[in-house]
């Protein structure tokens, strides 16, 4: 299932080359795609089965760089089962601006709140930068990583794979729509309605 997750990923074009990662949870921990392995060579033998504190099963495997936020999503949001960090290029760019998706439209919704946050900037890789990821995904299932990227979780791997996408689809209408000015924002009584619209729509 991680094998063609990552597969996904890279070929929708929300990661290049060797950027990106997945994670799924698994009994005592996750399982985690590898450091530095492009997706059209990925094995299954390159999974890296890790426990929550970075332990991994295997003392030669080479977990992704940025495992230690998969392990804090996990440990921080029980309903979290996959996670997917991603550099997409038009969320990476608000991201570099320090901007975040505010409800200029009411498919926002779709990551748990009415905004989808950007998070404070950390090194790659840092437990800093898990604390601001955190931060930033409060009562939220996807975020901006400020200059770096998104991540989003899910119910399942699809699930996350599916907000990714939906992130970098709204980024990109909400770079166009500045183009024009600053858009019309959907105020707080228009967003509780759509999520009550949601509500029967996700059914």
């Amino acid at each position: 299932m991680l094998l063609e997750g990552a597969r996904t990923l890279a070929e929708s074009g929300l990661s290049h080359g060797r950027t990106g990662n997945l994670s799924l949870r698994i009994e005592g921990g996750m399982l985690i795609t590898p450091s530095g392995v492009p997706y059209h060579l990925l094995r299954e033998a390159d999974l890296v089965e890790l426990s929550l504190d970075g332990t991994p099963a295997d003392p030669l495997a080479r977990p992704s760089s940025e495992w230690a936020m998969h392990a804090a999503i996990y440990r921080h949001h029980p309903e979290a089962k996959a996670v997917v960090h991603c550099h997409s290029d038009h969320a990476t760019a608000l991201a570099c601006l320090r901007r975040g998706i505010p409800p200029f439209h009411y498919m926002v919704l779709q990551a748990g709140g009415p905004d989808i946050r950007c998070s404070d900037y950390a090194t790659f890789g840092t437990g800093a930068l898990s604390e601001a990821a955190l931060r930033a995904l409060e009562g939220r299932r996807a975020c901006l990583l400020a200059n770096h990227g998104q991540v989003t979780y899910g119910a399942t791997l699809a699930l996350a794979l599916e907000l990714a996408e939906t992130v970098e689809h709204l980024a990109r209408q909400y770079l166009l729509a500045l183009q024009g000015g600053e858009p019309v924002l959907l105020d707080e009584q228009e967003m509780a309605q759509a999520r009550e619209r949601f509500g029967s729509y996700n059914r």
